[in-house]
C-alpha cells in the first residue's frame, strides 16, 4: 500500500516550520512517520519536512547540558561525528537501533515523537531524566523524557508543536551505565528492555524498564538500593519484586523475560568493563 495524496513542504528554517505546523505534520528520517504514511495510519493533508533545518541539525555545549539537534541522526551518533556525544552510553544504544540503513536516517527527536513503547531512545533517556525541549509558533517549554510519554504512541506534544532538542547532561567517566535489550533477532524492537544510569558525582541513581504497554518505568527503590549498596542489592528477589511492581497485570513469562533483561543491564553497569568508560 502506498500513501494517500499529500502536499509536501520543505522548512528552510525553524520559524517557516513552526508555521507550518498549525495546518501540517512533520516529518524528518521518515522511519516512523513514512511506514505510517504507507499503511495509511497517518493521512495528512500536507507534510512539513525538517529534516535539513540548521537549528535541528546541530550540536552544542549548553550549560550543564549538551543541546542535540531533534534531527541529529542514530547514526551520526553511533559514528561519533558530533565530539560531544562520543560516550560509550550513547553509541552504544543508537548502535543497537535496528539497522544501518535505519540508522542512517532516523533521528533521536522521530524516535522520542513516535513513541514506541519498544523503541531505545525513550528508555535511554529516561535513564538519564533528560529534559527535552518542544517548540510551536508560541513558544518553546521543556518536559523531563521520563515524563515525556503519556503512553504507547502517545506523548506530551501539543497541536502545532514538535520536539527541537534533547538536552543532555554532561556524560563524563564517572557514570556507570548499562543497557540491555533483549530481541528475538537483531534489528527488532525489543520484547524486553532496561536502562541504567548511576553517578555519584552528579547523584543520577535511576533504573528503568522498558518494553512495556506504556511509557519506561522507573524503579526507583531498586535504584536507591544499589545507589547505597552496590550490586549486592540487584539479588534475584529484589529484581523479580521490582519488576513485579512494574507489571502488575504481567504473566510470570513476560515478568520473568524483563527481569533477565534488567539482571544483564545492572551486570553490564557494574562489570569490570564498564568501571571508567572512556
Amino acid at each position: 500500500m502506498k500513501a494517500a495524496a499529500f502536499e509536501y513542504v520543505r522548512a528552510a528554517s525553524l520559524p517557516d516550520a513552526l508555521r507550518e505546523l498549525s495546518s501540517a505534520k512533520p516529518i524528518a528520517g521518515s522511519q516512523s512517520m513514512g511506514p505510517m504514511l504507507n499503511l495509511r495510519l497517518a493521512r495528512p493533508a500536507r507534510v512539513v519536512d525538517v529534516s535539513r533545518i540548521a537549528d535541528l541539525r546541530g550540536v552544542a555545549e549548553a550549560g550543564e547540558f549538551v543541546r542535540v539537534g531533534a534531527s541529529v541522526t542514530h547514526a551520526e551518533i553511533e559514528d561519533g561525528k558530533h565530539a560531544l556525544l562520543r560516550h560509550p552510553y550513547l553509541r552504544h544504544v543508537a548502535g543497537g537501533i535496528a539497522y544501518r540503513a535505519i540508522r542512517n536516517r532516523g533521528t533521536i527527536g522521530g524516535s522520542l515523537a513516535h513513541a514506541d513503547p519498544a523503541a531505545d531512545w525513550p528508555l535511554a533517556l529516561s535513564a538519564l531524566d533528560a529534559p527535552l525541549e518542544l517548540s510551536s509558533a508560541n513558544g518553546t517549554r521543556q518536559v523531563r523524557a521520563s515524563e515525556f510519554m503519556l503512553g504507547a504512541f502517545t506523548t506530551r506534544l501539543e497541536e502545532g508543536e514538535i520536539i527541537t532538542a534533547v538536552l543532555l547532561p554532561k556524560l563524563g567517566p564517572t557514570l556507570r551505565w548499562g543497557y540491555y535489550k533483549l530481541c528475538r533477532k537483531t534489528g527488532e524492537f525489543a520484547h524486553a528492555s532496561a536502562a541504567a544510569a548511576f553517578d555519584a558525582r552528579s547523584g543520577l541513581a535511576r533504573i528503568v524498564l522498558g518494553a512495556l504497554d506504556g511509557p519506561p518505568a522507573a524503579l526507583d527503590d531498586l535504584a536507591r538500593q544499589v545507589a547505597q549498596r552496590g550490586p549486592a542489592a540487584a539479588t534475584g528477589d529484589a529484581l523479580a519484586q521490582a519488576v513485579a511492581s512494574a507489571m502488575p497485570n504481567a504473566d510470570s513469562i513476560d515478568r520473568s523475560i524483563h527481569a533477565a533483561a534488567l539482571e544483564r543491564c545492572l551486570a553490564q553497569a557494574f562489570g569490570a568493563s564498564n568501571a571508567n568508560p572512556a
